[in-house]
């Protein structure tokens, strides 16, 4: 009985699970549950999240898209060394290191009473060849004037002793009748002496007739004598006048020359202006060399590196070093692959460690070769060992003005620079 009860009244199950309320059965009718989203939620966080990503990258690319920096970059400048164009005893330095100068103020000073004896030697020199120079130009006009006043004399002067040597031939064959006719005239004084004193000896003339004929006679001997003398004189006027023609020739031939002689003149005086020019030169350079004692700032900056008193230096001795820091730039070194979008013009940004300030500039020059194509020892890549390597390529960078006012940019810091491509 008992058993029979046990198998048609199975025993129930007490468990919390197995005493649930069963649920209904689900009908067309049966409203659905409401259940909470939790994986709706979890997608919409994953696909925010990678949309915050995206968009951040996408704004993060724009920003560093927008320009390119190096840490690779320094300030440079052109330093300015001074130096002595002439050599000397330093006898005063009126700057100390490190000191701010102005362009044209004066820097070192050389003694100069070498070079003020240097230039009074040349200033005499310099008065002496100008005098000598004023007196050959006083001659070249001289002489051209004598030369010509003498070939017209001598040429006159020929004419003169060839009328003379005519008048003298003219006259000495005039004196040569006279001669002639005094001879003449003798002859028949002393053959009537003769006649008359066989007269007279036989009587037949009175003696006054023999004495008026002796006299005659003597009277021609002496105009023979006065006429062979007059001859003689006329004949030396000949050679006389022969001499003097020769001696006329002479002078015209040695006045032909007188254009040679005022060649020579003129010759000598441009020498001597030559000569007065060296002079001038050589104490235009002892004034240079007197004003080279005094060493002046090529340009406004700050003094370095100067030398002390009492130093004997050489032509071309560097004393000091000018450094103009109002015109530094940045030398950035930039990667080959960084210079797609780089243009000059572009603005740039210099950031400095040592103040932590950052200055306005902009891209002025590109160089044209990369940096180790100015070494000492460029590359050689015609070596079969090729490895392509990243080049940098130096970019110059110029402050805007005013921007290095207080002059904290020296030159050999490290920099960086960025500079924006748009």
């Amino acid at each position: 009985m008992t058993e029979q009860n046990q198998a048609s009244n199975p025993p129930q199950d007490t468990s919390p699970v197995r005493n649930a309320p069963r649920a209904a059965p689900v009908t067309a009718d049966t409203p659905i549950p409401a259940y909470p989203k939790r994986r709706s939620h979890k997608r919409l966080i994953l696909v925010a999240s990678f949309v915050v990503l995206v968009l951040g990258g996408v704004l993060l690319w724009l920003y560093f898209s927008r320009f390119e920096s190096t840490d690779d970059a320094q300030v440079d400048v052109h330093l300015y060394p001074v130096s002595a164009r002439i050599s000397g005893y330093i006898q005063k330095v009126n700057v100390d290191d490190n000191q701010w100068v102005t362009e044209g103020s004066t820097l070192v000073e050389i003694d100069p009473k070498d070079y003020e004896v240097a230039l009074a030697r040349d200033q005499g020199a310099l008065d002496s060849a100008d005098a000598a120079a004023e007196s050959s130009n006083i001659d070249v006009p001289i002489s051209s004037v004598d030369a010509s006043s003498q070939l017209k004399f001598t040429s006159s002067d020929i004419q003169n002793a060839q009328a003379a040597i005519d008048a003298a031939e003219k006259e000495a064959a005039a004196a040569h009748a006279r001669v002639g006719e005094a001879q003449a005239e003798n002859v028949k004084a002393q053959d009537d002496v003769t006649r008359y004193r066989l007269l007279l000896t036989k009587e037949e003339i009175p003696k006054q007739v023999y004495d008026h004929a002796f006299a005659d006679a003597a009277t021609d001997v002496a105009a023979v004598a006065a006429a062979e003398a007059s001859e003689a004189a006329a004949l030396q006027a000949v050679q006389e006048a022969h001499s003097r023609l020769m001696e006329a020739q002479a002078k015209y031939e040695d006045a032909q020359a007188g254009p040679q002689r005022v060649a020579s003149t003129r010759a000598k005086a441009r020498a001597a202006v030559a000569d007065l020019r060296q002079k001038r030169a050589a104490v235009d350079q002892a004034q240079l060399n007197l004003g080279y004692t005094k060493i002046f700032a090529p340009v406004t900056g700050e003094v370095t590196k100067k030398v002390v008193v009492g130093l004997n230096v050489e032509a071309g001795e560097q004393l000091l070093t000018v450094v103009p820091l109002d015109q530094v730039w940045i030398t950035a070194n930039f990667k080959e692959t960084q210079l797609k979008h780089m243009r000059v013009g572009q603005k740039a940004e210099i950031h400095l460690d040592s103040n932590g300030r950052t200055y306005n500039a902009h891209v002025d020059s590109i160089a044209g070769a990369t940096g180790p194509l100015f070494s000492l020892l460029p590359p050689e890549n015609a070596t079969g060992n090729y490895v392509k390597i990243v080049q940098r390529v130096p970019v110059k960078i110029v402050l805007e003005p005013g921007e290095n006012r207080d002059h904290q940019l020296r030159p050999g810091m490290n920099v960086e620079a960025k500079v924006y491509l748009r």
